[in-house]
């Protein structure tokens, strides 16, 4: 899978009803996680990780903000890196984390793949997602 750069919207508990209208809106599949089938004991019914790909090629990411973070409005969108090529992403990471704040350390993760989250030196919030073999 090549690497590919969308939004990720952070959500105040309406993840799934933003995801479901995106979808009427732009068509194409959406799936949906909850922190429940992830295996957490909180929040089971929240998402925690949705993607909407559309046939126009449009991919919009999404999650509901787990309880003790704090969610912004105004400031919850996020820029996400993914695929499969563990160098390039890897680069980016070390480019766009280099001189900001680390949230999340680039570390496996309990869903599989590689994932982190910094804010770069401008202030934009970004993830990094390197897909499990």
């Amino acid at each position: 899978m090549p690497s590919r750069l969308n939004p990720y919207i952070s959500f105040d508990g309406n993840a799934r009803a933003a995801m479901e209208f995106y979808r009427e809106v732009f068509g194409g599949d959406l799936v949906l996680n909850t922190f429940g089938e992830s295996g957490a004991d909180h929040d089971q019914d929240k998402i925690m990780h949705g993607m909407l790909e559309t046939p126009g090629g449009f991919t919009l990411m999404g999650a509901d903000t787990p309880t003790g973070m704090e969610y912004n409005p105004g400031t919850n969108i996020a820029i996400s890196l993914s695929g499969d090529d563990s160098g390039e992403l890897r680069g980016y990471w070390e480019q766009l984390s280099g001189k900001g704040t680390v949230s999340v350390p680039l570390e496996k993760q309990m869903w599989g793949d590689e994932f982190g989250a910094c804010e770069d030196q401008f202030g934009i919030s970004w993830m990094v997602n390197i897909s499990g073999a």
